[in-house]
C-alpha cells in the first residue's frame, strides 16, 4: 500500500471546512468525505478556529485600526516631504 503525498491546504480551505464543521449540519464523517481530509484533522481546525475567534474582534482588530491611523499619518509626511523637495529645488534653480 502506498502512502499519500502529504498536502498542504490553504488557510481559505482550512477556514471553510472549520466554519462547515462548526454549523454542524454534517457530521465530522460527511465532512472528512466531502472534503478528503480526515476527521482529526477537521476537529483541529475547528478547534484551532474557536479558540482563535476572539482576535478577530479584540487585539488584532485595534492594532489594524492603529496601523492604518499610522499609514495615513505617513502618507501626509511623504507628501509633505514632497512638496518641501519640489519648493527648494526650484528655489535653487535645479527644477529648469
Amino acid at each position: 500500500m502506498t502512502r499519500r503525498k502529504r498536502r498542504n491546504h490553504s488557510p481559505a480551505f482550512k477556514a471553510k471546512v472549520a466554519l462547515a464543521a462548526v454549523r454542524g449540519e454534517r457530521t465530522l464523517a460527511d465532512l472528512a468525505e466531502q472534503f478528503d481530509v480526515h476527521p482529526n484533522q477537521i476537529q483541529d481546525w475547528k478547534k484551532k478556529l474557536v479558540q482563535e475567534a476572539e482576535h478577530v474582534f479584540g487585539v488584532r482588530a485595534v492594532e489594524a485600526a492603529q496601523s492604518a491611523d499610522e499609514r495615513q499619518k505617513l502618507h501626509a509626511k511623504i507628501g509633505q516631504l514632497a512638496m518641501e523637495n519640489d519648493f527648494l529645488s526650484t528655489a535653487l534653480g535645479h527644477g529648469r
